[in-house]
């Protein structure tokens, strides 16, 4: 996956004051953290760029839709008041390429330059393995395989803590780590600021119970990413492996309660305390997805889909994991 030339990752924000359904205030105060304050992403809808990726003709019709409305808003950008800013939550991931500790702030402010932006809401560690440094984000021997780099993350994370000092990020978190990872950050000497949030693989067929209840327990976040299962990337997904939405027993909740099951997908993880990331091509998928708010599922349903856990990992990252730093071979 491609993003600027520094980040690993562009996830391009579009403020739902642009959907005028949506009680934004409403949104604003469940997402507020505690003393962090960070609005999560949930309030907007980013388009993931992916070179080579195939899409089809109606796919890339609305894609054309979607980057006009983004080159647009790009362009608004150096008119908007400080007012309007709090409204745009920007996140954005540093790559594995940049772990090492003296590139993580030229990293941060040259994608800052480039975004015009004069800080971040939120900047995280894409993934706890490290990439050899360079131009290439994927760097590759000549054998095809990745070239790993090894970096003490905690001096990685010294550097986050001195973005944040110097104000050029509002918080700083991590994506992809385990609790062995995190504690490694936690007990870290000399910390000055634990993650807001650890952003992970998490869906019923993956609920991730023991991890949430570790992060609960540390006040820290668990964010969810694919959500809904995965989209079925055959890059990445293992084409064999069971299709999330068509779970009967999750047909069967979701018929109860006459929504979809994609909608008991995301309530269900809203239950459970944690912030769901989805995103969508259409507006009138989006405005489907905050039906969320709309209803709850009751304890027996809760306890039903808990039961749908295969600790079955979609996105399973097999190019990284002779890692030493590999994330998932452990809880």
């Amino acid at each position: 996956m491609m993003g600027t030339k520094f980040l690993h990752w562009d996830l391009v924000p579009i403020p739902l004051m642009q959907f005028k359904k949506v009680n934004v205030r409403r949104l604003q105060r469940w997402l507020l953290k505690l003393a962090s304050a960070i609005l999560m992403e949930p309030l907007y809808m980013g388009l993931r760029r992916r070179l080579g990726e195939p899409f089809t003709r109606r796919l890339q019709m609305e894609q054309s839709k979607e980057r006009t409305y983004f080159t647009q808003e790009r362009k608004k950008r150096k008119k908007r008041t400080s007012s309007e800013r709090t409204v745009v939550f920007e996140s954005l991931q540093l790559g594995s390429t940049f772990h090492r500790p003296e590139l993580v702030r030229n990293c941060l402010e040259q994608s800052l330059k480039k975004l015009k932006f004069d800080y971040l809401d939120l900047f995280i560690i894409h993934i706890p393995v490290s990439l050899k440094p360079g131009p290439d984000l994927s760097p590759m021997d000549e054998n095809g395989k990745l070239i790993f780099d090894i970096v003490d993350l905690r001096q990685t994370w010294e550097a986050m803590e001195a973005c944040k000092d110097a104000g050029l990020v509002k918080s700083i978190g991590v994506s992809n780590f385990n609790r062995r990872q995190l504690e490694m950050i936690l007990n870290k000497p000399g910390l000055k600021y634990k993650p807001v949030l650890n952003q992970v693989e998490c869906h019923p067929y993956l609920n991730q119970s023991k991890l949430l209840a570790f992060c609960k327990s540390k006040d820290i976040l668990l964010e969810a990413y694919c959500a809904l299962g995965s989209q079925r990337d055959k890059m990445w997904i293992d084409q064999s492996t069971p299709v999330l939405l068509e779970d009967a027993v999750l047909g069967a909740i979701a018929k109860k309660y006459n929504r979809s099951p994609a909608l008991v997908a995301l309530r269900y993880q809203l239950q459970r305390g944690i912030v769901v990331l989805f995103k969508s091509f259409t507006r009138k998928r989006i405005e489907e997805n905050f039906q969320v708010f709309d209803f709850q599922l009751s304890e027996e349903d809760m306890k039903t889909i808990d039961g749908l856990n295969k600790n079955l990992r979609y996105l399973n990252l097999i190019q990284l994991v002779d890692h030493p730093q590999f994330p998932f071979k452990d809880e």
